[in-house]
């Protein structure tokens, strides 16, 4: 979902600090898997109180279930997240991060969980399609996709950044930005909880598939946690994680 200067600094940091993940059998031994999450991109991953819950989090969680183990849960800020994942801090990040080639110089990738996509979202008779992007201000948050898309788009006439995605929409309804760029399903999810701020979606700007995280090379345990997401596909146990946030099935079709 979520790419560029964090990349650079977490390949400097794998060449300086070169580190051994803790493998599939480490985990197990450990009877523990440690993920990280950004922990403010509702309903992905969100705080209810001091509670850490979301789609992510329940995957999480189920994944964590599936391989005899407990989750223990990490929040930081989302342009820290794969940066800490090269320096061991958590054996995966689970954070709604898109698939691209270059994160995946950094990072392995499980197989897609989720697939969406970056929406144009505007108030009611605001921007619709890429082409009404010009000449307005964008919100968007750092660290994502949706920043490099946005800057590539001609005729925008400012975009700004913000630490954190929920930020990004706080100042599309408070006036101060035109348009936010965010996840369609995110987008979708603050329709429903602001219907004050009388939203509207608009196009993509392109779909992405996002995937799990893992030190590069960490091969046997990303076999394991794909495996686990497969089951949880075949059981029903995804479906109903999944309804029960976005009420629609949101994994990638085969």
């Amino acid at each position: 979902m979520k790419s560029a200067l964090l990349i650079g600094i977490s390949l400097i940091l794998s060449i300086v600090t070169p580190a051994a993940a803790r493998d599939l059998a480490a985990v197990k031994s450990s009877g523990t898997i440690r993920i990280a999450t950004e922990g403010a991109t509702p309903p992905f991953n969100f705080f209810e109180g001091e509670k850490l819950t979301g789609f992510d989090v329940d995957l999480g969680n189920a994944v964590a279930d599936e391989l005899g183990v407990k989750a223990e849960w990490v929040t930081l800020a989302f342009d820290g997240l794969l940066v800490g994942l090269d320096n061991d801090r958590y054996d995966l990040v689970v954070a709604g991060h898109g698939i691209t080639p270059e994160r995946q110089k950094a990072v392995d990738f499980s197989t897609p969980y989720v697939c969406s996509g970056a929406a144009i979202v505007a108030k009611e008779g605001g921007a619709r399609r890429i082409a009404d992007l010009a000449g307005k201000v964008v919100g968007v948050q750092v660290g994502t996709t949706y920043l490099t898309a946005v800057r590539d788009v001609p005729g925008v006439k400012e975009v700004k950044t913000f630490p954190k995605d929920t930020d990004a929409l706080q100042n599309l309804v408070a006036g101060r930005t035109e348009v936010w760029i965010s996840d369609k399903l995110t987008a979708i999810s603050a329709m429903e909880k602001v219907p004050e701020a009388k939203l509207q979606i608009g196009d993509l700007l392109y779909e992405e598939r996002y995937g799990m995280a893992f030190k590069k090379g960490n091969d046997e345990l990303r076999g394991a946690v794909d495996k686990a997401v497969t089951d949880l596909l075949a059981n029903g146990a995804y479906k109903q994680i999944s309804e029960h946030y976005f009420k629609q099935d949101i994994r990638c079709p085969q």
